[in-house]
Parts: structure tokens; sequence; C-alpha cells
């Protein structure tokens, strides 16, 4: 199954490559450092939120949480710890499969890991708002404005590219 997969990632840097005027090692190239920019973007996110994470646990009035703010800090914390994992993960990949030919196996992988990434990177942002507002505003205006958060982050990251990907190229 996978490799029908990177045969279909081959078959479509060489329909680009054809269409663009550049050869299907040109293309994966250009897809490998689009893809490392994107996770660049994403992971700079990650680490901010991290280091917050990191150091929340060890300010005084943490242990005032309650049991609703110690859950939502722990699924704060995995899905950013994961998030990290994930984005990083094509790096390790590529290390591992350097100059073995395999450029249109890390497209696909590093794909694959930045949307998985971001949808962790999603809940993690949510759920820090929700952890934050929480204490700030309450239980239900936290949940409100976090579900208009969740919203936003569904339309703009998945709907809206999605519907587009649909629509026939201009």
């Amino acid at each position: 199954m996978a490799g029908k997969r990177i045969d279909a990632e081959r078959a479509d840097a060489e329909r680009t490559a054809q269409a663009r005027g550049e050869t299907p090692d040109q293309v994966l190239d250009r897809n490998v450092n689009e893809v490392l920019q994107e996770i660049r973007v994403a992971i700079t996110a990650v680490q901010v939120l991290f280091a917050f994470l990191l150091t929340l646990p060890f300010q005084s009035r943490f242990a005032d949480l309650g049991t609703f703010g110690t859950t939502v800090y722990a699924i704060t914390m995995t899905s950013t710890a994961l998030a990290t994992v994930v984005l990083i993960a094509p790096v390790s990949f590529h290390r591992m499969l350097f100059r073995r030919r395999q450029k249109a196996a890390i497209v696909q992988f590093a794909d694959r890991c930045l949307m998985v990434g971001l949808t962790l990177l999603l809940t993690a942002v949510v759920s820090a708002v929700l952890l934050v507002l929480d204490v700030v505003l309450g239980r239900w205006p936290a949940v409100a404005v976090c579900t208009a958060i969740s919203l936003v982050g569904l339309v703009t990251w998945y709907l809206l590219p999605l519907r587009r990907r649909e629509e026939p190229p201009s």
C-alpha cells in the first residue's frame, strides 16, 4: 500500500514537472524544501507553547487548578509533546533516508506528519487557551471562546483548503 502511494507521489511529481518545465527531481527537491519550511513555521508555535507548559506546574497557583484544570493541562501537554514529536519526525525520516533516492517517500511522509502535527497543534492551542481562560473568565465563557477558536482553526486550516482543492485549477 505504501509503495502505491509513493508511486503516486512520483507520478504527481512527473505531471507537475511537465506542466512547470522542471524535472521530476527538481519538483521533489522543491516539495521537500516547501514542506520543511512549513514544518519550521509550525514547530516554532509548538516550541513556544511547550516552553510555557513546562513551567506551569512550578507556579504556586497550579495546585489550585482542580480536576478540570489538571485534566486540561494534561491534554494540552500531551498534544503539545505529540505535535513536537510528529513535526520533528520528517527530519529524522529524511536523515535516515539521506542519499537513498527516496525523496518521494520523504515528501509523502512529511506531508502526512504535517497534517497530523497541525491537528495536534490546534488541539494544544485550544486546550491551552481553555486552561488559561477557565481561570481568568470562568468555565462557560472559556468553553465558548475555545469553541470559536476551534471553528476558526478547522475552517481556515482544513475546510477552506479542502474546498479550494476540489475546485478546478485556475
